[in-house]
């Protein structure tokens, strides 16, 4: 059986970062959640911090540096997405969004995601749902249907008893897991396969044969 591969995006500003703790917590959720239903899984983190200079560059020149190009190719490639965002005046943060621009628009078509973001205060919660959301459902993705929201009271003494985090945590790494584990496995390119970058059932004979003009 193979293992599937989680890609978890954490658009934390600062180091260490509430956004990255979340998407900590939903990661290892997620992983046992799967690990419950038999299935192995495991986690590629994507800081988008140490990518920002490179995510502007590519913006400004089309070209991802190899950093940038590594991190595109984990989460283009990944079984599903962890996605975990600050919010900033009542969205997502700009790093967050310029990382989503330097993907290819199709990319995360039909792929399993989890939204979680953070702020300062709970008012910010509907963010995930009236920003966040729609960018997901724009890029053909499928999100479940719990969003997973962290205001700075979560992480204190005085967090919420009525619906703590942890509890919000599970049910959102137990949405993903169930459409993790309903949808077929991806399959790793082999970079050394003419099919990878010439289309399925395609050959370098096809190639020279379209450029003679057959």
């Amino acid at each position: 059986m193979s293992v599937r591969r989680i890609a978890v995006v954490s658009a934390g500003l600062s180091n260490p970062s509430s956004t990255r703790m979340l998407a900590d917590r939903l990661a290892t959720a997620t992983i046992a959640e799967l690990a419950g239903s038999g299935i192995e899984a495991t986690a590629d983190i994507v800081e988008l911090r140490d990518l920002a200079h490179d995510i502007t560059n590519n913006l400004l020149t089309g070209f991802a540096p190899p950093a940038l190009e590594s991190a595109i190719n984990s989460v283009v490639s990944a079984d599903a997405l962890i996605a975990v965002t600050p919010i900033f005046s009542t969205s997502y943060s700009g790093l967050f969004k310029s990382f989503i621009d330097v993907l290819d628009p199709d990319a995360l078509t039909g792929m399993p995601v989890l939204i979680g973001a953070n702020a300062g205060t709970a008012r910010h919660s509907l963010a995930i749902d009236y920003a966040i959301r729609p960018l997901f459902a724009y890029l053909h993705a499928a999100p479940v249907s719990t969003g997973v929201f962290a205001a700075s009271s979560d992480w204190g003494s005085k967090a919420d008893d009525v619906a703590p985090l942890s509890a919000r945590v599970e049910r959102g790494a137990r949405e993903l897991a169930a459409a993790v584990a309903a949808r077929t496995p991806v399959r790793d390119a082999d970079p050394f396969d003419p099919a990878t970058y010439l289309g399925e059932g395609k050959s370098f004979g096809h190639l020279l044969g379209g450029l003679a003009g057959e």
